[in-house]
């Protein structure tokens, strides 16, 4: 296969890259400054440290064009934010007396202050921070940030283009700021923000930018005519601006679809586009529309998402496919390589055969400087590198390590009854209540309890032999007896073990199950300073032996109460690993299914009667295109419910969600049968709760009344009054009381008030409803 030369020597470049350094350098001077052992010198002099070492590196892996602005200390979104002048009110006081607290009071809050709202960004697990607008949001350009780390870049001698959330997809992730009417759209302020986008861009091009990334990843979602007019107009205006940089407008996630035609009339010099999964569709389109004469394309051929090796021959016959459509093709990631681990090679107890399979950020950038030059010098270019790409692949897909035949078939054996209860639930919901006897408004948490300084000791201990397993076991029991006592003190209904043997909620298992491979260093930023350890799905999944009952069974044996198996769902088990890419999703998930259902059924026997099967993933993954959601939610919902099926009727099923925008998915959350859901809803105040009620949702939910991601203490009363909240749409014989989410990041400090406050909410509620009061 060959590839013709491009007109123009095609160049490398990326969108984005991984902010934590190789050690998790910025996290650690992040949460320092937070504890006062850091200074904010200190910090900034950390992060501007990584980001000169990440450019460095990038230019040496043959990156002609770097990124700047993509660095944060906590998230982009809130970047931009601070960029428009786009501050709260109630933190501009903060912001005042000193920038840096300010911002970090927007992202986690102060006992005082109440965060921004923290979702996902789009379908990965990224969390951003939510802008709150509203008509009377005055925007004011600050673009030092932007301008600072440009300069910098530009020091090193590098070839640097800013990269900015664009104004249409900034808008459009906005909600009503508290007090606003809920119907405010916030993309009426488009004609108010333009202005403050154009000035940021002067500034960027006085401080010496030829290009500027605009980040529109909301215009690959299903859009309005109003809001394609929108993005028109303000392509059109930011376009028509004098003496402006040239503007790199870029999509990643899914196809453009009906966008594409506007951004491709639209005066701004090039496009930025995802060839990956979405590759058919974007050719198709850029063909409808006649190319991009006089454009710079740059073409997302390497999977920014995914971390198995890209294919070579495939992607530079994308490539040259592209060379006629535009003036200019470049070749980049499909999106920012903030989503994937940093570099392989810091995994030294890989399976060496797996380990050849896995391109982490270092990697894809070789891949992408070496398609560069394939384009640019044809095939022959490359030669070497194309052959050593063939037999990885080959290698990969030959190995017996991706197939078991017993997995396959047991799989296809699966009926539809397999993923349906014995029982309606109003039949069950009968057994499950007299089994238990709960008081009205039962109080649990979602699982975890706080991870402290000494169960991450033991666990380093136990990978250096400083204690045996035996050693390390003890410790994890004196840690569920105090998790026990304290809850029992505390007064909670139905109680959980905490978690102390987990790492992470989705690694833990993985390490149990054939067919995945757990990293050491693989860490992705979640949201600020957490970070994640993805798994890596490579073959066939099963379960040799049971996970957690014995875990749960001890926690038991210590208290009359029920107490909570803690398992993670399916759907999630996928969505935060990185999922084998040579088969359908659906075939996988239930795979994993088949082992989780196992698993419940071992806690069963072992006499559990409370079991949660965690899914914050389920709206996460929704496809971004409304016409391809039927056929995700359906094998997703299918593989929650042939987990948690085979159970008797009176064994009541938990289901959690947290951090996402629930509207789009209540029909699957009913179509789940779980008996109780709780979900994230102290920062969205209530909201999960109101569209649960429009549907009439028919069973038992605990929306959360106390925000896990802020270090603040709630009061009893602001508990109690978000329950209130809570009552006016779920009854209160179906409603449970419970924070938004695991506990496993917080300290026990803040733990104890929270959940003292918690169940002291639960309380007053309860004796205001058996007296008739409010």
């Amino acid at each position: 296969m060959t590839a013709k030369p491009a007109a123009a020597a095609a160049r490398a470049t990326v969108y984005g890259y991984p902010r934590q350094g190789p050690n998790r350098e910025l996290k650690k001077a992040i949460e320092g400054y937070w504890k006062g052992r850091t200074s904010s010198d200190a910090l900034q002099e950390t992060a501007a440290g990584l980001r000169r070492s990440n450019w460095l590196r990038l230019a040496e892996a043959g990156i002609h064009e770097v990124p700047t602005g993509d660095f944060s200390y906590y998230d982009h979104v809130l970047d931009t934010s601070v960029m428009v002048g786009a501050v709260p009110a109630r933190h501009r006081q903060v912001v005042e007396d000193g920038a840096l607290d300010g911002y970090f009071a927007m992202a986690r809050g102060t006992q005082e202050l109440a965060p921004l709202e923290m979702t996902k960004w789009f379908d990965t697990n990224y969390h951003y921070l939510v802008p709150e607008l509203g008509p009377d949001t005055v925007f004011t350009a600050d673009s030092t940030k932007q301008t600072g780390e440009l300069i910098e870049a530009i020091a090193l001698g590098l070839a640097a283009r800013p990269v900015l959330v664009g104004p249409v997809t900034y808008l459009l992730l906005a909600k009503p700021a508290p007090g606003v009417a809920a119907d405010f759209e916030p993309l009426t302020l488009l004609d108010r923000l333009l202005p403050v986008y154009a000035e940021v861009l002067a500034d960027l091009r006085a401080a010496g930018a030829d290009w500027v990334q605009l980040d529109e990843p909301a215009l690959v979602q299903d859009r309005s005519p109003a809001e394609l007019n929108a993005a028109a107009r303000a392509y059109r205006d930011l376009g028509s601006l004098t003496g402006r940089p040239k503007l790199l407008v870029a999509s990643y996630f899914d196809r453009l679809g009906d966008a594409l035609p506007v951004l491709a009339k639209a005066p701004v010099e090039g496009l930025a586009l995802d060839f990956t999964d979405s590759a058919a569709a974007n050719l198709a389109a850029l063909a409808a529309v006649g190319g991009l004469p006089g454009k710079r394309l740059v073409a997302g051929v390497v999977n920014g998402r995914n971390i198995w090796v890209n294919d070579l021959e495939r992607s530079l016959a994308t490539l040259g496919t592209l060379l006629g459509l535009a003036d200019q093709v470049d070749v980049s990631a499909s999106c920012s390589l903030l989503h994937v681990p940093l570099d392989t090679a810091a995994e030294r107890d890989a399976d060496p055969q797996i380990l050849r399979w896995l391109a982490f950020a270092r990697q894809k950038t070789t891949e992408i400087a070496t398609l560069a030059k394939g384009l640019a010098q044809g095939a022959g270019a490359i030669t070497a590198e194309l052959a050593a790409n063939r037999a990885v692949l080959a290698s990969r897909e030959s190995s017996a390590i991706t197939r078991d035949p017993a997995v396959r078939a047991r799989a296809a054996a699966v009926t539809g009854a397999d993923a349906r209860r014995s029982q309606q639930y109003p039949e069950r919901v009968h057994a499950q209540r007299a089994h238990l006897g709960l008081p009205l408004l039962p109080t649990t948490t979602i699982g975890s309890f706080p991870q402290t300084g000494e169960l991450r000791a033991a666990r380093a201990d136990l990978r250096t032999r400083r204690i045996d397993t035996a050693g390390y076991e003890e410790r994890v029991r004196a840690e569920i007896r105090q998790v026990i006592a304290f809850q029992e003190k505390t007064g909670l209904d139905v109680l959980v073990h905490g978690e102390p043997e987990r790492n992470d909620m989705v690694q833990y298992f993985a390490e149990q199950l054939t067919g995945y491979l757990a990293t050491q260093q693989g860490w992705v930023q979640s949201y600020g300073t957490r970070y994640v350890r993805p798994p890596i799905l490579a073959g066939d999944i099963s379960r040799p032996e049971p996970m957690t009952v014995r875990w749960t069974t001890y926690a038991q044996s210590l208290t009359s109460s029920p107490v909570k198996g803690m398992l993670t769902g399916p759907v999630t088990m996928l969505a935060w690993s990185f999922v084998r890419d040579d088969q359908p999703l659906g075939d996988t998930a239930r795979q994993v299914a088949l082992a989780l259902r196992d698993e419940v059924g071992d806690l069963e026997t072992a006499g559990t009667s409370v079991i949660q099967v965690d899914e914050p993933a389920l709206r996460e993954t929704l496809p971004l295109r409304t016409a391809d959601r039927p056929a995700y939610l359906d094998w997703a919902t299918e593989s929650f419910r042939l987990t948690t099926s085979g159970v008797r009727p009176d064994t009541q099923i938990h289901t959690h969600m947290c951090y996402a925008e629930f509207g789009d998915i209540v029909q699957a959350i009913d179509d789940l049968d779980a008996d109780v859901i709780s979900l994230e809803a102290a920062r969205s105040h209530m909201q999960v709760a109101r569209e649960l009620a429009a549907h009439s949702y028919p069973r038992e939910a605990g929306p959360g009344v106390y925000d896990i991601h802020s270090p603040r203490v709630p009061s009893a009363q602001e508990t109690a009054a978000l329950l209130r909240k809570g009552l006016e749409a779920i009854p209160a014989e179906r409603l449970w009381v419970n924070p938004d989410c695991g506990l496993k990041t917080r300290g026990w400090p803040e733990t104890r008030a929270s959940l003292e406050n918690l169940v002291t909410a639960a309380r007053e509620v309860r004796s205001e409803l058996a007296t008739g009061g409010s």
